[in-house]
């Protein structure tokens, strides 16, 4: 029996580092906001998961009025955002109710993934549980602890994207632990529920908005991708 395949797009960023008081998902790209170009690369891959957006409960409202005012259609639903990014995924899972569900966690301002990408980690996700997009350091990396800089190998670091995509069995376990700081993302959760993370190929186009300079550079590659 397939599975059904669900996605979590969290947006729950500031705008803090965008010098911006509008949180950055909401931001216009080529003139439409940005996270609409999320949503459509999910709405356009063959998974075809049903869409769960996790937001603040101040921007609902917000969210509904672009929506309206931009004649999107993309169907999906939005959920209330936590305290911390843990929490808001862990919101987004209690929604979904099927324990044969595959899912994928997605930023919300990495608009530029694609539909490709995102099949792939859902076909890896049913055969071996899991599947976290990465792409290889182009540079030089160095690790700087109590003052002294150590290098890295290079060939060993693997800079990771989402989409993030588990099981909902694995997601469930990983939800079910305590928060704890040192959850930078949610392959961090499920590996200390004890699992191994499988990393997929990712690739560089997928970035993520997070200054001023990211919008024109979004912009440029948005310019240079196919239609769908």
């Amino acid at each position: 029996m397939q599975a059904t395949n669900y996605a979590i797009i969290v947006a729950g960023g500031s705008g803090t580092r965008m010098q911006s008081a509008l949180p950055k998902q909401f931001l216009l790209l080529n003139g439409r906001p940005l996270m609409f170009y999320t949503l459509e690369a999910f709405s356009n891959s063959a998974a075809k998961p049903r869409l769960i957006v996790v937001m603040h409960p101040d921007f609902h409202a917000y969210w509904a009025g672009l929506c309206e005012r931009h004649k999107f259609n993309v169907p999906h639903s939005v959920v209330a955002g936590g305290s911390t990014r843990f929490h808001s995924v862990k919101n987004g899972f209690d929604t979904v109710d099927d324990v044969d569900a595959l899912i994928a966690v997605h930023d919300a301002v990495r608009p530029l993934t694609s539909p490709d990408v995102i099949d792939h980690a859902y076909q890896h996700t049913q055969k071996h549980g899991n599947a976290v997009v990465a792409v290889k350091s182009r540079d030089s990396v160095r690790r700087v602890k109590n003052g002294l800089s150590t290098a890295l190998v290079r060939d060993e670091i693997y800079l990771v994207q989402t989409p993030q995509t588990f099981t909902y069995r694995q997601l469930q376990e990983a939800y079910q632990q305590p928060y704890n700081d040192s959850f930078t993302d949610d392959a961090s959760v499920v590996e200390a529920a004890g699992y191994t993370i499988n990393l997929v190929e990712g690739n560089d186009t997928n970035i993520k908005i997070t200054y001023p300079a990211d919008i024109a550079i979004a912009e440029i590659l948005l310019s240079k991708k196919p239609s769908p």
